[in-house]
């Protein structure tokens, strides 16, 4: 090898070797001189994990120094928490702020979570009903209804139609209820967050309909446009129109002659000397 180009060689790696120590050791000077960040605040943070519904006592708070940006609606009095309830899952030292805890002197519980404005409706559904126990709070489903409408065409049979969309889930467990013979017995119930007027359509559906839930992807708020379906749309054959609902015959009316009105009789008065009679004759609409 050319003894020229091995120097060279030799020369350069020892410069690389050496710039790059001496980045090594600048680099390692600024960590060591860098501050920590002091502490801008004292806070309220939660001292473990808090489920929906918690009601929270002095056990379940503390305070603590928290570096940065204070969160919005965050307090360093514990009093200001004391006895409300937990609307939404807060995890251990993550910072109580009003928008996940109740109003004060709303407690906990489901009536906690209901935003104003809103209805908790609870409805009785079964396994299948209940999308096989997929339906859990937070989701959202759809409610399609199945019966007869009062009046309808009895040759479509049983209509299904989808009654609400994107129906926010509350809560979902069992009921304990009591059978015929006094036994009890348990059935899933799932609480819907609903308008007041949706309300009342869904006191009328489970009273009067069968309830089937359908679950959807929590990101998909799109409302469907769909017609609903009747039994009778089931057994065409795929692209056939479907069957022409035949109004029910209207009754003929048959006009009725009203026989004519007979004539007044005629009256005849026969006078005997002082003593006066009278005869009547039937009329029977002839000519003199």
């Amino acid at each position: 090898m050319n003894k020229r180009f091995l120097g060279v060689l030799i020369f350069a790696f020892v410069v690389a070797a050496g710039g790059g120590f001496l980045t090594y050791k600048s680099l390692i000077s600024r960590g060591g001189a860098a501050t920590p960040a002091r502490p801008t605040a004292t806070i309220v943070i939660a001292s473990r994990n808090l489920e929906v519904g918690t009601i929270l006592k002095d056990s379940d708070v503390k305070l603590a120094e928290w570096s940065g940006a204070v969160p919005v609606g965050a307090s360093n009095r514990t009093a200001d928490y004391i006895g409300r309830g937990v609307v939404t899952p807060i995890y251990s030292d993550e910072p109580l702020i009003e928008s996940r805890l109740a109003p004060k002197g709303a407690g906990g519980g489901l009536a906690a979570m209901i935003p104003q404005g809103m209805r908790a409706f609870a409805v009785r559904v079964n396994d299948v009903v209940g999308v096989a126990g997929f339906v859990v709070p937070g989701m959202r489903v759809d409610v399609v209804i199945n019966g007869n409408a009062p009046g309808g065409n009895d040759a479509l049979g049983t209509l299904a139609r989808t009654l609400m969309q994107n129906v926010e889930v509350l809560s979902a467990g069992q009921d304990y209820k009591k059978d015929a013979e006094g036994k009890p017995v348990t059935s899933q119930v799932v609480t819907l967050l609903v308008t007041p007027d949706d309300a009342e359509k869904l006191s009328l559906a489970a009273n009067q309909t069968t309830i089937q839930l359908v679950l959807r992807n929590p990101v998909d708020r799109d409302v469907a446009k769909v017609p609903g379906s009747a039994l009778a749309y089931l057994f065409n054959s795929p692209g056939a129109a479907k069957p022409a609902v035949t109004p029910p015959p209207v009754p003929k009316v048959v006009a009725v002659e009203q026989p004519a009105p007979k004539p007044p009789p005629f009256k005849m008065e026969i006078f005997a000397g002082t003593k006066k009679t009278e005869t009547s004759f039937e009329n029977r609409g002839e000519d003199k």
